[in-house]
């Protein structure tokens, strides 16, 4: 109601000013005056026919809003139809319960990365055959981000074989950007091969190592050596004339 009065309003001072500008702009007879009030006044009752039309489509609206069912009501009509898979009744409260824990459960191993990719992939693979699936509160998790998280996750991996050549050093081959990137972390190695290395200062071609990956601890702390390392200074040697 307050909206309609706005409006009403709004066309009455429009009217008035566009006379009072009309008016100062040329002198009007008194026909002029009164066809351009006529004017007016035809379009005032036709945005009024128009701001009742709109009144009554609101109303119209929030009747309809008034007589629609919750979201909530709407979601339990969703799992009252949903059924299980091998059977004709219906799904419980409890089964999308634990629906909704197996979903939770795997975004949290894909976000923290933990196990293996594959099983997470097999889990994903299960909860899209479910019916459950299909239900709007989990359908785009489920077949969309989820599979997503999973194709951006690239596994390293486990252990790389190196095959050692003439020059080669500990320090040399975990400084080597496929494997560490930082020469510090050659004890890794070492110890990863003691089997092979009775020396570390000792190693020879054709030998083959292992180059397991780092922890979050190791890199932590091998890239930490790297940042305080400082090399001494060069020798100064003292020329002879």
């Amino acid at each position: 109601m307050k909206f309609t009065k706005f409006l009403v309003l709004m066309v009455a001072f429009s009217v008035f000013s566009y006379v009072s500008v009309s008016a100062q702009e040329k002198e009007m007879t008194e026909e002029e005056w009164q066809m351009e009030i006529n004017t007016l006044n035809t379009k005032k009752a036709q945005l009024n026919k128009e701001i009742t039309s709109l009144q009554t489509d609101v109303n119209n609206l929030k009747t309809k809003k008034a007589n629609m069912p919750s979201y909530e009501d709407c979601m339990k009509e969703l799992y009252a139809m949903s059924k299980t898979e091998n059977t004709n009744t219906n799904v419980s409260e409890g089964q999308i319960a634990e629906y909704r824990k197996q979903v939770s459960d795997l975004n949290s191993k894909i976000n923290n990365r933990s196990g293996s990719k594959d099983d997470l992939i097999s889990q994903l693979e299960a909860l899209k055959q479910n019916d459950n699936s299909a239900l709007p509160e989990f359908f785009d998790k489920v077949h969309n981000q989820l599979q997503r998280a999973l194709d951006s996750w690239v596994e390293a991996p486990k252990e790389v074989m190196y095959t050692v050549v003439k020059g080669d050093h500990l320090w040399g081959i975990a400084r080597k950007k496929d494997h560490y990137g930082n020469g510090f972390a050659w004890p890794v190695i070492y110890k990863a091969n003691r089997d092979k290395i009775k020396n570390a200062d000792l190693i020879f071609p054709k030998q083959e190592f292992q180059i397991p990956n780092l922890t979050e601890e190791e890199k932590e702390k091998y890239e930490k050596a790297k940042r305080n390392y400082k090399p001494a200074p060069p020798t100064q040697t003292t020329q002879t004339k």
